[in-house]
């Protein structure tokens, strides 16, 4: 089962704001010994957020989403996301229960009692409506809710929100599988030589080792540093040692200039 990250919003894509929500989920996958397999950035468009939705939803992969579950005209992604499962959209009675309670703390906070039937406030309840199946996801920051179905795990885009959201999603739905899968990884930075002369011995090693990957990471060099490629192998325990030693064999053949760099286990 793969692991998505769909990211929404056109403050991203115009670059009045920098994704940070990439890095630390793969930082928060990776300490619980799992991984990211891919990523879409999309801006405010229904069209768009609804057909990546009806494609990741078809997936059966695991997929987090950050943005786009307010209740501004600019946000969709909870009318998307019931488009693409063609379902209605429906205000979740926890949710609204936790809006409320947070309308409450502001106003005993400013020293008032709070009017639950004001048009603002009930306006803020769209906040709580999503697809008719949805369960919440606690938010911590400010109680209003982000929401989950079908394995799609919808958070707000601000990350002091979102971050602790993802997490409590992993600890509370995933740890059956984390650490499961082990990636073993052994590399080399190897000098002053192009891709496409290891490029074959590469080839070759995926062919024999069928439960690793070959990486080739260039590096054009710089004042300090020479040019470069880490070359290395990674993925099964026992497969990747012997790889390895094929992969320095093919390098020794070729009278390559390498080093090697220190083991990891991810």
């Amino acid at each position: 089962m793969a692991i998505g990250l769909i990211i929404v919003g056109d403050e991203i894509l115009s670059g009045k704001r920098e994704d940070k929500h990439m890095t630390k989920v793969i930082a928060l996958l990776k300490a619980r010994g799992m991984q990211l397999d891919w990523v879409e950035y999309i801006g405010d468009n229904r069209e768009r957020i609804t057909s990546t939705l009806m494609r990741s939803f078809a997936s059966g992969d695991i997929v987090f989403s950050t943005g786009g579950i307010g209740a501004t005209p600019d946000d969709h992604t909870r009318q998307c996301a019931a488009a693409a499962l063609d379902v209605p959209i429906v205000l979740h009675p926890e949710a609204k229960l936790l809006i409320q309670e947070r309308i409450m703390d502001i106003a005993k906070e400013k020293g008032e009692v709070a009017d639950l039937t004001t048009p603002d406030h009930q306006h803020r309840l769209k906040m709580g409506e999503f697809p008719l199946g949805a369960d919440i996801i606690p938010n911590p920051f400010n109680k209003i809710a982000g929401f989950s179905i079908c394995n799609h795990f919808f958070v707000p885009g601000f990350p002091v929100m979102a971050w602790p959201m993802l997490e409590w999603v992993l600890d509370t739905h995933f740890t059956h599988l984390f650490h499961q899968h082990a990636q073993f990884e052994q590399s080399v930075l190897v000098y002053e030589i192009a891709e496409s002369i290891v490029t074959p011995l590469m080839e070759q090693l995926e062919a024999d080792f069928p439960l690793i990957k070959v990486f080739s990471l260039p590096s054009v060099g710089s004042a300090t540093e020479r040019r470069h490629i880490e070359l290395g192998v990674k993925g099964d325990e026992q497969q990747v040692p012997v790889a390895f030693e094929k992969m320095l064999e093919g390098l020794q053949q070729l009278k390559a200039e390498y080093i090697p760099t220190p083991a990891k286990i991810s």
